[in-house]
């Protein structure tokens, strides 16, 4: 962070609340306490966006280590958004990758539009038609 630039990107995962209250004042899904407690934990790494320290951005790489990684969690508190603070959390997440992955490795996100630009930048792709996304929330 200097005085030019207000933000520093770090690695790490937040603590549970503050990415509940990421998730939540960015519009994704909601998650129990103990569901994100564990979630966290289960991070193979992530970054945090700070500002006059406060967490207000945030990434997570989850999968096994070796063979799958999901990129996850991207999200800015709206009241920074605008300022290429996504970006700059791809950026360290895949330069982080790069580092850690296999060669082989298979790295795969689900992308909300219009965030899915922000992805293809990074060499992101739609896999349709050979395959297709698909999920289910335990209910």
């Amino acid at each position: 962070m200097s005085a030019s630039d207000p933000y520093e990107v770090t690695a790490g995962v937040p603590d549970v609340s503050t990415y509940l209250r990421l998730r939540r004042i960015g519009g994704l899904s909601p998650f129990t306490e103990e569901a994100a407690e564990k979630g966290l934990a289960g991070s193979v790494f992530g970054v945090t966006a700070v500002h006059d320290g406060e967490t207000i951005g945030m990434g997570r790489v989850i999968g096994d280590g070796g063979c799958f990684f999901q990129i996850v969690d991207i999200v800015v508190d709206p009241a920074h958004q605008g300022k290429g603070l996504g970006k700059r959390i791809m950026d360290a997440l895949m330069r982080r990758l790069k580092e850690a992955a296999p060669t082989s490795a298979y790295v795969s996100l689900i992308a909300d539009v219009p965030a899915n630009r922000l992805y293809a930048q990074f060499g992101f792709r739609e896999t349709a038609p050979r395959s297709i996304g698909m999920a289910q929330h335990i209910a």
